[in-house]
């Protein structure tokens, strides 16, 4: 069932003179974040910044409250106040507050250039939902129920005709807003995110939320530091000048400190208002001056009672002077680009780096350039990734001039790669760093064959070798692998009888070093032949940092041939008959 969002959330054409007074109230008294125009003034002022297009929440409704005139604490006081201090309004739901700034944190390492404060996103969910209903959220961070705003038919708001049907919204003819940041499903089906790492992008979920907002808030290299960025990126999240001045309002006054509530303790709103566009309250026409009576005076007869007046001599008015206008000044334009990243280059293979590339961009007078476009490109033989997934990123510098391209994590290849790092103005040299990725230490070395590994002596293994290095289960390549021969697990002497591989000149090899598992982990021998000697044998496999696998040979004796005939016969007699003997041979008779 949809949670009715009441008067309290309705977005119409008019709202009440509360709002209206409030507003006001805030810029009279230069409270906190009281921001009543972008620079130019007015909704035409922020169209020309931000042309409309779909919002992230479908120009849904939204909270006006505004915060308390007087700030929660002195300012710069600690976030961790105790929830005893400070007005209640300054104290934001334990869980919604960790998603704000969890996700703050994942910005920082993935998107540095844009400088995203949790209190930009404290300050959106105060709006839109009034930070999940005070803390509504079971223990994920799920709002309970869910969140939805009204149908988007064009009745009072914007008509958006179903994108999900119905999956988010459960509505399968128009949209509506969904969860604590109020993502419309078409907007989520871009923008989502699994900000708590349980696999899934729920808009109902605050930390999914939270981190999906500020991406969106992010978008088009906005750095948030500058004003014009940071009024542009609240204008695409709902395009309404009132949105903004809400919006920088409630950060303005969360920057000046906030605590911690329990879950299902914050404030909600109290107004029981439409938002919109405030309207400008009619002026009091001034009193009417009551007639004057008695006869009609005479042209250039003075009224009754006063003295004939003479009117002031007004001095000749001279041609207003204009001021010589300056040219404008010319953009700073990068001439120079300086390393500026701190933090080690080098990392084991799926790890991310300790360090990340950072420029300083100047021009020649030596000062730093803002807004200038740098890109950062892997080049090399790697699966080296910047976070999320890319070999080249293209970051915008903030108003000191920086730029720091996103970590940089290592994949499964072992090696040597280059970051560069160049200037949209081609003629400006760029910057590399060298980076090295080791590979994982292996903990386990296998067998990837069962066969026994038997020949005769004389002959060729039949069975090739294989063997597969792990780490933690993941195979690891560019393993240094020694292969060796020895007599017994007991004895790593070399048997001079025993298999061996074969040289390049077909010199026999007890000993193989230099060998390197492959892409998949897995190493495979030469070919293994048996020498002279019968009997049980070990070959040894090796890794660089010790992990050992032996493995059992065995060699049979050949056969025994039978050995070749006596070429006399037995008696000598090349014939073979056997030959008498002198004593059997009969007398010769006389002649």
């Amino acid at each position: 069932m949809a949670v009715p969002f009441g008067s309290r959330l309705r977005r119409g054409a008019t709202t009440t003179a509360v709002a209206a007074v409030a507003i006001a109230a805030l810029s009279a008294s230069q409270a906190p974040g009281a921001v009543l125009g972008l620079p130019g003034g007015g909704a035409q002022a922020a169209d020309a910044a931000n042309p409309p297009g779909t919002p992230a929440t479908g120009n849904s409704p939204y909270y006006t409250d505004l915060p308390p005139l007087n700030p929660p604490d002195k300012p710069l006081v600690s976030i961790d106040l105790p929830a005893a201090k400070g007005p209640a309004e300054a104290g934001i739901p334990a869980t919604v507050l960790d998603a704000y700034k969890k996700a703050e944190q994942a910005l920082a390492e993935t998107r540095p250039d844009c400088r995203l404060p949790w209190q930009l996103l404290a300050a959106i969910g105060k709006v839109e939902s009034g930070q999940a209903r005070g803390g509504a959220v079971d223990a994920a961070g799920t709002s309970t129920p869910p969140i939805l705003g009204p149908v988007l038919n064009g009745v009072g708001f914007a008509n958006i005709p179903d994108t999900d049907n119905g999956a988010y919204d459960g509505d399968s003819t128009h949209d509506r807003a969904v969860g604590p940041m109020q993502f419309i499903p078409s907007t989520w089906a871009t923008s989502g995110q699994d900000g708590n790492g349980d696999g899934r992008k729920d808009p109902n979920n605050i930390y999914d939320a939270a981190l999906a907002a500020g991406y969106y808030l992010c978008a088009a290299g906005r750095d948030l530091t500058v004003d014009a960025d940071l009024d542009k990126a609240i204008l695409s999240y709902n395009h309404s000048q009132d949105y903004l001045n809400t919006v920088r309002s409630w950060l303005e006054y969360y920057r000046k400190g906030t605590h911690e509530v329990p879950n299902g303790s914050g404030v909600l709103p109290s107004t029981d208002t439409p938002t919109g566009t405030v309207p400008t309250t009619p002026a009091t026409p001034p009193p009417s001056t009551p007639p004057v009576t008695g006869p009609p005076s005479s042209p250039g007869t003075p009224p009754p009672g006063k003295p004939p007046t003479t009117p002031p001599t007004t001095p000749p008015t001279k041609p207003p002077t204009t001021p010589p206008t300056k040219p404008p000044a010319k953009p700073s334009v990068v001439t120079h680009l300086e390393k500026a990243g701190t933090g080690t280059f080098t990392t084991v293979a799926g790890s991310l780096f300790p360090g990340r590339a950072a420029v300083l961009a100047e021009d020649k007078a030596g000062k730093p350039v803002a807004k200038a476009e740098i890109t950062f490109t892997i080049a090399g033989d790697t699966d080296a990734r910047f976070v999320p997934d890319a070999t080249t990123v293209t970051v915008v510098t903030g108003t000191d001039g920086m730029a720091i391209a996103p970590q940089l994590k290592a994949g499964e290849k072992a090696g040597t790669f280059v970051v560069r790092a160049t200037s949209s103005v081609a003629q400006v040299p760029g910057l590399t760093w060298t980076t090295t990725v080791t590979a994982r230490p292996v903990d386990a070395l296998a067998r990837t064959g069962t066969e026994d590994l038997t020949a005769v002596a004389g002959a060729q293994f039949a069975d090739p070798v294989a063997v597969k290095a792990t780490a933690k289960g993941t195979a690891v390549s560019g393993v240094g692998v020694t292969a060796s021969v020895i007599t017994s697990a007991d004895d790593p002497t070399a048997p001079a009888g025993g298999p061996y591989f074969k040289g390049a000149d077909t010199t026999k090899l007890r000993t193989l070093t230099g060998l390197t598992t492959g892409p998949d982990g897995v190493l495979q021998l030469p070919a293994l032949f048996a020498d002279t000697d019968a009997g049980t044998f070990v070959l040894r496999l090796r890794t660089d940092n010790g992990v050992t696998l032996d493995i059992t040979v065995k060699v049979t004796a050949a056969p025994p041939t039978d050995p070749p005939a006596d070429p006399d016969g037995p008696s000598g007699d090349p014939s073979g008959t056997p030959s008498s003997s002198p004593s059997a041979s009969p007398s010769t008779p006389a002649a």
